[in-house]
């Protein structure tokens, strides 16, 4: 039976590969204007790192809740339990909330790509804790959306976050897949690959390995594994509809110039910086 399934599963996504190109290729310029974009090459120092890191972890931060908002509509997270859905789709984004929430540090030990970050955070030298805080008393998506509306953060980051969480707001699966692997997954591998290249041409002072372990692995997970577990997902979700393949595309594409966009503030902080000293 389960050999059944699998197969019937195979058969439709190879159906639906053409959609997947058709949105690929409606994505290309932007994923290229994102892949050239000046950041990269414009980290040079330990100060400009940190400036980095402190606007990215938003980042890292709202990804989990990408990840676990698809978890909880496409398995069965309360009580009692029962099946849910499509067992293909709860095998895949299990398999990815393994991976993104219990994954090995260097040293063995079990954390989130999120706890790595921190970590890797504190090796540049950041506190985090005021960070760490501030998303403590944050308990809702609605306080949030809220939040990005007033000057409490950076604008750069507070159009990150809108966009992220409108999108977890609206509760459309399809959507929310396609946030999380176009603007995500798929994006990922390359991008890393970039700003870890930056870094090995800069004049950073501190030591790298923590940082580089969290690109590393995401660049491994993201490009082998996880990027075409996500487009997977994607394509079951939206299936035959015409529609939900057009709003995936175009939540995709306003996940690539909300990262646009976030870069493009670093940038601003960055160049900011260079001109007080």
């Amino acid at each position: 039976m389960q050999e059944q399934l699998n197969e019937a599963i195979s058969l439709s996504f190879r159906f639906r590969e053409s959609e997947l190109k058709e949105v690929h290729a409606a994505l290309d310029a932007a994923r290229k204007r994102l892949l050239q974009h000046p950041l990269y090459t414009s980290i040079k120092t330990t100060e400009h790192l940190q400036i980095f890191m402190q606007s990215h972890v938003y980042a890292v931060w709202d990804f989990m809740s990408l990840l676990k908002v698809l978890q909880q509509q496409l398995t069965c997270t309360t009580l009692p339990w029962r099946p849910v859905g499509n067992p293909q789709l709860r095998y895949l984004i299990n398999e990815i909330v393994l991976a993104e929430e219990t994954d090995e540090d260097p040293e063995g030990n079990r954390m989130s790509h999120y706890e790595m970050y921190l970590e890797a955070m504190q090796a540049a030298g950041i506190d985090t804790k005021n960070f760490e805080d501030k998303i403590g008393n944050w308990t809702s998506i609605k306080q949030i959306l809220e939040l990005t509306k007033t000057d409490e953060l950076q604008a750069h980051v507070s159009q990150f976050l809108n966009t992220t969480f409108s999108v977890i707001q609206r509760g459309k699966a399809h959507e929310i897949a396609a946030a999380f692997t176009y603007g995500r997954e798929d994006l990922i591998p390359e991008m890393f690959t970039e700003i870890i290249g930056g870094l090995e041409k800069s004049e950073v002072s501190i030591d790298l390995s923590k940082i580089k372990y969290y690109f590393d692995r995401h660049i491994e997970l993201d490009g082998d594994e996880h990027g075409p577990m996500a487009h997977k997902m994607v394509a079951l979700l939206c299936g035959d509809d015409i529609d939900k393949w057009k709003e995936a595309t175009t939540v995709s594409q306003q996940a690539l110039e909300s990262r646009y966009l976030l870069f493009s503030g670093i940038l601003e902080n960055i160049k900011l910086l260079e001109l007080v000293d």
